[in-house]
């Protein structure tokens, strides 16, 4: 095989150049950079995706139906809340995308204040970035129209980044 000929360099520069794209494709989905995040929740093939994670994964604690444990505002005799719904009664839609994201991958340490004890598992090694923007697209799905329009604002007005990010 000729290397020098044109036809083989162009195939060469095409294989190579696809090669690196599919790396970076690979990557860029499955490494979500918080800052700036925008999850879309008419996304229904990233829905569909959220909603079986959520069931096998998060359902356990905020329930089946969004509607999260009993007296989830008070704390229990450990000291701890127990899982806030994330249907539209809860707080879950006064975080912004990339704040929730933290959240869910690095786990309320990452935001909350020095010593702040809680039952929520971080997700980080469990979840695919991928997994944990469906989970959170599939919550944000079943919000009624007027919330999802006030989360997307807070989400346009605040940065979350991880502590030692």
């Amino acid at each position: 095989m000729n290397l020098k000929s044109t036809p083989v360099r162009l195939g060469l520069v095409a294989v190579v150049s696809a090669v690196a794209l599919a790396g970076w494709l690979a990557w860029s989905e499955d490494t979500v950079r918080p800052a700036g995040l925008v999850i879309n929740p008419a996304d229904m093939t990233l829905v569909a995706e959220g909603k079986r994670i959520y069931a096998k994964t998060c359902a356990s604690c905020h329930g089946a139906d969004l509607k999260g444990q009993p007296d989830w505002r008070t704390r229990g005799p450990d000291g701890l809340l127990p899982a806030p719904p994330h249907d539209e009664t809860g707080h879950t839609w006064h975080h912004g995308d990339g704040q929730l994201f933290v959240l869910m991958r690095e786990g309320i340490a990452a935001l909350a204040p020095p010593g702040y004890r809680t039952a929520m598992p971080a997700y980080k090694g469990v979840l695919s970035d991928r997994e944990i923007v469906a989970v959170l697209a599939y919550i944000k799905s079943t919000w009624p129209e007027q919330i999802r329009r006030r989360q997307a604002e807070i989400t346009r007005h605040v940065k979350a980044e991880p502590s030692g990010s």
